[in-house]
Parts: C-alpha cells; sequence; structure tokens
C-alpha cells in the first residue's frame, strides 16, 4: 500500500472506534455544559461554587480513568493477542479496584466537602454551594469508577458502541434532570444547585448498573470472572498508577492555579471555567475518541506483534488530529466571544471568558497531539512519559509561570493566558519523544510474555 493508501486505511478504522466515543463525549460535555448554563442564571458566584467543587470531583474521575487506562491496555493487547481469559480477568479485577477506590471519596464528602471549598479562599457562599454540590457528587463516587473502568474495558476489546448507547442514555438522563430540578420545570422542585448535583449522581449510577449488566449478560465480548492471577493484578496496578498520579497531580496543579484565578477576581475564575467549558464542548469530544482510538490500534497492533504498525498507526492518529481538532481550535478563535455569550450577558466575565477560549483555540494542535500519543503510549503500556509531560507542564507553566508573570512581575492575566499556552507545548513535546525514542513496544512485549498472554488461544 502507498503511505496515502495507508493512512487513509488508519484514519477509517480511527473514525470508526472513535465516532461512538465521540458521540457520548458530545452529550457528556453537554451535560456539563448544561451545568455552567443553568448555574449561571443563578449567578457568577453559583458558576463558581460548581467550579471549586469540581476541583475535587475530579479526583474520583483521575482514578477511574486511570484504572480505566489499565484497563484499556491490558484489553486491547489481549483482544490483539485472542488471550481472552485474561482480557476477562484484567476487566474483573479493575472494576473491582475502583468499586473500592471510591469509598473514601463518600467519607470525605460526608465529612469534609464544605471545609474543603472554603480552603480555598471562596467567599461564604460559594463555600456553601460548593459543598453542598460536591457532597452529593461524591456519594456516587464508586459508582463513577466502576463506568469509567468498565467504557474503557470494553473499547479495549474494540466495542466502543456499547458504552456510546448506555452513556447517551444516561447523559440525556442527566441533562433533563439538570435543567427540570435546577430550575423547577413543571412538576419538579426547584433545587438550584442541588437539583444540579443530583441529576449528576443519578447519572453515574445508571451508567454503572448499565455497564454492569451488559458484562454480565451476553450483550459483549468480555465477561467477569474470578480472579486468580495475581500477574495481572500487579500489571493493572503498574499501568494504572502513573495515570492516576497524572490526573492527581493535574488536579492538585488546579488548586493553586484557581487560586490564582481568585486572585483576580471572582469574575475572572467564571471566566475561566466558562471559556474551557467553551473549549471542550467544540473539541473536547473529538480528542477524547481519538486517545481511545489510538490505545486500541497501537495495543492490539501490539498484540498481535506487529510493532512497526503500531508505531504507523499512533503516528497517522496524531494526523487526523492535526486536521480536524486543530481546525476547529483556528474557527474557536475567530468565534470565541459570540460562543460565550451563551453561557454569560457580565460584561467583565465575558471579556476575559472570550481571551480564554481564543487561548484554548490557539492550544488546540498542541493539546490533541499531547492526547492522542499519551493514548498510544498507553495502549504500549507506557503511562509514565505522560505522567512526567503533563505534571511538569502543569505545575512548571500552569501554575509556576502564570503566578511568576501574572502575579509577581504584575502583568496580569495575560501571565496566566501564556502559561496555559506553554504548558500544552511542553507537554506534546516530551510525549512525541517518548513515542519517538521510547521503548514501549518491547515492555509491551515482555508484559504480555509475564502474563501468559503470548501463548493463550
Amino acid at each position: 500500500m502507498t503511505l496515502r493508501a495507508r493512512t487513509i486505511a488508519v484514519w477509517r478504522r480511527v473514525l470508526s472506534l472513535s465516532w461512538p466515543v465521540m458521540a457520548e463525549q458530545v452529550l457528556r460535555t453537554l451535560m456539563r455544559t448544561t451545568d455552567i448554563i443553568v448555574t449561571a442564571l443563578f449567578s457568577p458566584a453559583a458558576v463558581a461554587a460548581i467550579g471549586l467543587a469540581d476541583l475535587y470531583a475530579r479526583l474520583p474521575l483521575r482514578i477511574g480513568l486511570g484504572l480505566g487506562g489499565g484497563a484499556i491496555a491490558l484489553s486491547s493487547q489481549d483482544t490483539g493477542r485472542d488471550a481472552t481469559a485474561n482480557r476477562d480477568e484484567a476487566i474483573t479485577q479493575a472494576i473491582l479496584v475502583g468499586v473500592v477506590a471510591g469509598i473514601p471519596f463518600v467519607l470525605f464528602g460526608l465529612l469534609f466537602a464544605e471545609p474543603a471549598i472554603a480552603i480555598l479562599g471562596a467567599p461564604e457562599n460559594v463555600a456553601r454551594m460548593g459543598g453542598t454540590y460536591l457532597l452529593i457528587i461524591f456519594l456516587t463516587a464508586p459508582a463513577r469508577h466502576v463506568a469509567l473502568v468498565a467504557a474503557r474495558s470494553l473499547q479495549g476489546t474494540g466495542d466502543t458502541k456499547t458504552p456510546m448507547y448506555i452513556n447517551v442514555v444516561s447523559n440525556l438522563l442527566n441533562i433533563g434532570g439538570t435543567v427540570a430540578l435546577g430550575l423547577g420545570l413543571g412538576p419538579f422542585p426547584n433545587l438550584e444547585i442541588v437539583g444540579v448535583g443530583i441529576a449528576t449522581a443519578v447519572g453515574n449510577l445508571f451508567t454503572a448498573t448499565a455497564l454492569l449488566l451488559a458484562i454480565r449478560t451476553n450483550w459483549t465480548q468480555a465477561s467477569f470472572v474470578r480472579p486468580q492471577n495475581q500477574t495481572i493484578t500487579k500489571q493493572l496496578l503498574v499501568v494504572s498508577a502513573p495515570r492516576i498520579g497524572e490526573g492527581i497531580a493535574a488536579t492538585i496543579a488546579e488548586f493553586p492555579f484557581n487560586a490564582i484565578l481568585l486572585a483576580f477576581g471572582t469574575e475572572v475564575n467564571a471566566a475561566y471555567q466558562i471559556g474551557r467549558r467553551v473549549y471542550q464542548q467544540v473539541t473536547g469530544p473529538l480528542s477524547r475518541g481519538y486517545s481511545v482510538a489510538s490505545s486500541v490500534v497501537v495495543g492490539q497492533a501490539l498484540g498481535s506483534g506487529d510493532p512497526e504498525r503500531a508505531r504507523f498507526e499512533g503516528w497517522a492518529t496524531v494526523a487526523l488530529g492535526l486536521v480536524t481538532v486543530g481546525g476547529i481550535g483556528g474557527v474557536l478563535f475567530l468565534v470565541a466571544e459570540p460562543l460565550v455569550r451563551l453561557f454569560t450577558s457580565d460584561p467583565p466575565t465575558l471579556e476575559y471568558a472570550a481571551d480564554f477560549a481564543r487561548v484554548y483555540g490557539l492550544a488546540a494542535p498542541f493539546l490533541v497531539s499531547f492526547v492522542v500519543l499519551a493514548g498510544s503510549l498507553q495502549g504500549g503500556s507506557d503511562t509514565k512519559t505522560p505522567f512526567f509531560a503533563r505534571t511538569s507542564g502543569m505545575f512548571l507553566f500552569m501554575v509556576g509561570f502564570s503566578w511568576l508573570v501574572g502575579v509577581r512581575m504584575d502583568y496580569g492575566v495575560m501571565g496566566v493566558y501564556a502559561g496555559i499556552l506553554l504548558h500544552y507545548v511542553w507537554a506534546m513535546g516530551i510525549v512525541g519523544a517518548g513515542f519517538y525514542w521510547g521503548g514501549w513496544a518491547s515492555r509491551a512485549a515482555a508484559m504480555m510474555e509475564e502474563r501468559g498472554s503470548a501463548g493463550e488461544t
């Protein structure tokens, strides 16, 4: 095949794998966007409250994604190797670990929700609203873990449609619940921010239950088995740990970063939440879809014993991301202000939100390249390189550079804009070097040999 024909073939497979992920992410992102729109009808303080609470709410998200990263790496490799017994055990173990890992968040929410928001420097009314929302979200943390891990486990087998069907229904329920309970439409009570939290919690429970039933029945290729292989447990944790650490470190970095934003005023913090939400709504689904697809194609290529194909398909997916997400980022830069007007009419918030959206538009090519390459490395069981890339970028640039230039050197919010952009440029460079020069292919082969996948049929 010619280079062009080979590339187009990869793009077709990536799109066939990623479009269901994109579809569900459109609604997932729309759900979060609806949360912001509804809370913006209350006040800028409500937007800040839900944004600050989301800093903590990302912790179970990061752990679920981390465990899901380990599950998708092992399940994609073992699917390519036709090692179904190992694949099913990895899926079962990942889900069980997810349930256990969610219990501490339930306890934290019951005991420390409101003080956790107040310690960030939030005013009393913001801390009260944010604490209430956080408590509701943390009560369903185990279900959130199960939903994330089970979805990525199935995606690793090449089944991206089952998670899509379930998540589409869940997100529609969530969106409807947010509008109905948040605004008190029809027979529903007007619960405002409490209603927004309840809608999200119900969505988490529905998704987890439906995915467990799909795996337990004959709906999917995967199934539950009794855990026995300790090598699979070890490898699952080894691959997942850097992903979890990456997510937690990024979340930790968001705390001082949001404190920097709050130092410039509540309107700036709210504007950041809105500007980032606009970017995530228009590009996030594509980026997430390409990331999942790159993990699957690279992992399955390695499972079939073809590392050269794995490398080519990883780079081809990056090219697809640049063409699509990079182009959308350029459009976002040009039409940022009309888009953020959908979220707020407050003049100071509107001005800053448009600028944040433009910054994310400029960062789009670097961000999608990082996400896709990180997914490719994950398919090869290398989660350490993305961990270093993202963690160092967050602390060096989003926090360090933003504070030094924006606060210390008194350049204001301009320093924050530059810090965001530099973070993604740095992270892309690190994972690009890791994918080009790293030994992830041989590492994945050795791990398959160790857990017995190489000899299973």
